[in-house]
């Protein structure tokens, strides 16, 4: 074995000779493992660690690694009883307990080994700023008081970075600092609508935003939405036939249509609420990750409510890498009390450290760059993905091109069958996220949704687009296909 041999290869190998040695019997030390292996020490100690995190061999400082005994076997129980309990309330309670996360796991979950992943909601790694995410962190890591408690509310300077990226007249004192987006809202959703209540929601929207309200006991009344976004007389409608004070939107490219709300009922969503006594929980979760050609974007909502109507969510986890879990609330007024009094509650506060880094990353000459760079490979890969579509599927439909984000909204032919054609894509070696759930109600035709973002380049936009078209072609052949 050489010295690049990995520690997993390494672990693999000495767990594959443990049958030899009886209970308590001393392994070779670190040096002959070295020797006869030709590793570094450090791979040695990696993987005796790996072997005894895994319960197989014992290290005694300053003698040597042993074999573990084996585990006793665990009592076999019944948990049967749990299912009554926790149904036990069902009758009585508006909204049931249980909690759907298949739409949130759609874009957590790794495909399967060679399958290309089209429902991946995160940059690909070659996307990240890894090098500039790596040195902010060793740099916050040496930061006097970095691993001390913060401040509950968030690193000042963060929250005033957070302030000056909204805009307006919103300051630090009104950003709390969060563990990211998801983290934010579901602090929102429980701070401004209680269990049993309604709560507005954009037809279609965001899976994980309709998993947090039904796991906080609300009932989500759909909203549609067209290319303009939100349809201003169906939200003033919504108001009066439900009673909601809790109105949740996306008004810059919008998951997952990637509509934009126009500027022309940017001011009559707000007034509607406004007249409704109504909060609106603006989920300003992309603005990171504008196309190169988007042009000037329109502020946040935010911005033109000195009312304190909007409830600003927004985060940076998207815009560089899922583990940096980073994001803020905006409020003014007697709400934000609340919102910080759930978050002190759920959280406590955000990891000092994950903030320092924070700060050093968007404070640095990268941070720039980075963004630049992803504007520009979103559009190339757009386009790239586009371009396929329409050459290879025509009988599937793009409602709207958006200028930002990481996904296409695709429109299925009526009649198609979406749980079969996502079904088929994956045995074809795609993956793809169906449609149905971003509805909160049913859904009134079948759609897909396809990411740009997750793949390692357009090569396998590419080649993804051609197996989806094996799939739509296996499941409606010859000339009924699709249409």
């Amino acid at each position: 074995m050489h010295e690049s041999s990995s520690v997993s290869e390494l672990a693999k190998q000495l767990k594959s000779e443990l049958n030899r040695y009886s209970v308590d019997e001393k392994l070779p030390s670190s040096r002959a493992l070295v020797e006869r292996f030709r590793v570094s020490p450090v791979t040695v100690s990696r993987a005796l660690a790996q072997l005894s995190a895994e319960g197989l061999v014992v290290t005694r400082p300053g003698a040597g690694a042993y074999k573990a005994a084996p585990r006793a076997a665990a009592p076999v129980g019944d948990t049967s009883w749990q299912e009554v309990a926790l149904s036990a309330d069902s009758a009585t309670e508006p909204v049931p307990r249980a909690v759907d996360a298949s739409g949130v796991l759609m874009t957590l979950a790794a495909p399967p080994p060679g399958v290309i992943e089209f429902n991946g909601g995160y940059l690909h790694q070659n996307l990240q700023p890894t090098a500039a995410m790596a040195a902010a962190l060793a740099r916050a890591g040496r930061r006097p008081g970095a691993w001390n408690r913060p401040p509950v509310d968030g690193l000042p300077e963060l929250r005033s970075w957070f302030a000056r990226g909204i805009g307006g007249a919103i300051t630090a004192a009104e950003v709390l600092v969060t563990a990211g987006g998801q983290s934010a809202l579901t602090t929102a959703l429980r701070a401004l609508a209680p269990p049993g209540a309604p709560v507005l929601v954009e037809s279609p929207t965001y899976p994980g935003m309709l998993a947090i309200a039904r796991a906080a006991g609300l009932r989500p009344v759909p909203v549609p939405v067209d290319r303009d976004g939100v349809r201003p007389h169906l939200l003033a409608q919504a108001f009066k036939a439900t009673g909601a004070r809790l109105f949740v939107c996306q008004p810059l490219f919008q998951n997952p249509t990637g509509a934009v709300l126009s500027a022309e009922r940017r001011p009559e969503v707000l007034r509607i609420a406004r007249e409704a006594g109504a909060f609106v929980i603006e989920d300003d979760f992309v603005r990171r990750l504008v196309h190169e050609d988007a042009g000037p974007l329109p502020r946040p909502l935010a911005t033109d409510d000195p009312d304190g109507v909007v409830v600003h969510v927004c985060s940076l986890t998207k815009a560089t890498s899922p583990s940096l879990r980073i994001g803020c609330l905006a409020a003014r007024g007697s709400v934000l009390e609340r919102l910080r009094a759930i978050q002190v509650v759920d959280h406590l506060f955000v990891p000092g450290p994950l903030q320092e880094a924070t700060l050093e990353l968007v404070g640095s000459p990268a941070w720039p760059r980075h963004l630049r760079t992803v504007a520009g490979e979103l559009r190339h890969r757009r386009d790239t993905m586009t371009t396929a579509l329409t050459a290879q599927v025509p009988q599937l439909t793009l409602p709207h091109i958006p200028a930002g984000g990481y996904h296409l909204w695709v429109r299925l032919p009526d009649g198609t069958d979406e749980r079969r054609l996502v079904d088929g894509a994956l045995r074809a070696g795609v993956a793809v996220a169906p449609g149905s759930p971003y509805f909160a109600a049913e859904s009134p035709a079948p759609y897909i949704r396809l990411s740009f973002v997750a793949v390692a380049g357009t090569a396998e936009i590419t080649e993804g687009v051609r197996r989806l078209r094996a799939a739509c072609d296996e499941l409606l052949p010859g000339r009924a296909r699709l249409d």
